[in-house]
C-alpha cells in the first residue's frame, strides 16, 4: 500500500493551525486506486479553486474508489462525481450537497457504488475502518481497530442532531446560523458561475 498526500504544486497546506508539508504535487500523480478527499472549513476555498477541482476530477476519473470524509464530499460534488449519488457530509454542511445534484444521506458511512463517504470528523475513524475492510478484508480492519483501542463510549449522546437535546441543537444552530447562510450564498454563486460558463 503506497499512500501519497498531495496538494496543488506540492505546496504546504494549513488547516486548523496544523501545517502539512512535504506533499506531492497533484499534477504529478497520474492515477490512483483510492482517492481520499478530506474536509474542513477550507473546503469552499478549495471548491472555488478551478485548478484544484480539475485535478480532483482528473485523478478521480482514474480511481477505483472515490472517498471523502466530512466536507470532502462537497469537493467530490464540485468535481462532478456525486450527481444522482448518495453521500454523507458533516451534518451542518450536508444541506449543501444538493447544489451538486447529490442525494443527502444522514448515515455515518455511506456507500454508493464506488463512492464511500463519511460524515463529520469523528466519522473518519469509522470510515477508514470500512475502507480497510473493503481493501484488505474485515480481519485487517479489526486488527487496526484493536491497535487503536477504538471502542468509543462517549459520555454524552449529543453527537448527532437527532440525538442531541433540543436546546443543544438550537444553541449550535444559532451560533452557526450566519456562517451557514454565508456559505450557502457563496456556494450557490459558484454553482451559478459554473452553469454560466457551460452555457457561454
Amino acid at each position: 500500500l503506497h499512500v501519497r498526500v498531495a496538494s496543488l504544486g506540492g505546496e504546504p497546506v494549513t488547516a486548523d493551525r496544523l501545517t502539512f508539508s512535504n506533499l506531492d504535487d497533484l499534477a504529478a500523480i497520474e492515477s490512483c486506486d483510492v482517492l481520499l478527499v478530506p474536509g474542513g472549513g477550507g473546503c469552499l476555498a478549495a471548491i472555488e479553486n478551478d485548478l484544484f477541482v480539475k485535478e480532483i476530477a482528473r485523478l478521480g476519473a482514474t480511481a477505483r474508489y472515490l472517498t471523502s470524509v466530512c466536507t470532502g464530499s462537497l469537493i467530490l460534488g464540485a468535481a462532478g462525481f456525486l450527481h444522482g449519488r448518495r453521500a454523507a457530509c458533516h451534518w451542518a454542511w450536508r444541506e449543501l450537497l444538493p447544489v451538486f445534484g447529490a442525494i443527502v444521506d444522514e448515515g455515518r458511512i455511506v456507500r454508493d457504488g464506488n463512492i464511500l463517504s463519511g460524515g463529520g470528523v469523528t466519522a473518519g475513524i469509522d470510515f477508514v475502518l470500512a475502507l480497510i475492510a473493503e481493501l484488505r478484508g474485515p480481519r485487517a480492519a479489526e486488527m487496526v481497530q484493536l491497535s487503536l483501542e477504538y471502542a468509543p463510549q462517549p459520555p454524552f449522546n449529543s453527537g448527532r442532531p437527532d440525538t442531541a437535546p433540543a436546546e443543544v441543537l438550537e444553541a449550535v444552530n444559532a451560533r452557526t446560523a450566519t456562517s451557514r447562510a454565508q456559505r450557502r450564498v457563496r456556494l450557490e454563486a459558484w454553482a451559478a458561475a459554473q452553469r454560466a460558463g457551460h452555457h457561454a
